[in-house]
């Protein structure tokens, strides 16, 4: 392998290597501003846009031990990844492709196991890890209050026991 192909399979396992997902798109007839938008917007989950050639992402990708990327390797392809909430990416890229109507997704890999674009959507509908996180600390307030809640009946009761009958003697 020449030098230049062995530097951009090189670059391009570093994107790989950012997160332990990607994503990648036809980003055919998007202009240069609406990808400036799109990094933007990416940018607020860690995550990076980047054109690449097929042939290198797919030398990349076999060398890194995923699994054969060939059906999404057609065409104009960029690769999403980076950050740690593949949902939230997934979701930036579902609105920006509803509002465009440019950019389409042709599959990623979540752990190395391979996504459709249909599962893609799917992992874009799920909350993001802080709404996951502020729920889970919900339900253990109220797991926690409903406690206090049933270890302060008891001695309440006895409380209502001892009132009652000291109203009834006098």
């Amino acid at each position: 392998m020449r030098e230049e192909k062995k530097y951009l399979v090189d670059e391009v396992s570093c994107y790989l290597d950012k997160s332990d997902y990607f994503f990648l798109t036809n980003y055919e007839s998007i202009t240069v501003e609406e990808t400036n938008t799109l990094r933007e917007r990416l940018n607020e989950f860690d995550a990076e846009f980047h054109v690449v050639k097929n042939r290198m992402l797919k030398v990349a990708a076999e060398k890194q031990g995923y699994p054969d990327l060939s059906e999404w390797l057609t065409g104009p392809t960029a690769i999403i990844s980076g950050g740690d909430n593949p949902p939230g990416t997934a979701k930036t890229i579902e609105n920006f492709f509803k509002e465009t109507e440019k950019v389409s997704i042709k599959g990623g890999m979540l752990e190395k196991k391979p996504l459709s674009a249909e599962k893609v959507g799917e992992l874009a509908k799920l909350p993001s890890i802080d709404v996951i996180k502020a729920q889970l600390m919900g339900l253990l307030q109220i797991n926690a209050q409903r406690m206090v809640t049933v270890l302060q009946a008891v001695p309440q009761s006895l409380i209502n026991v001892l009132n009652a009958k000291a109203k009834t003697e006098a």
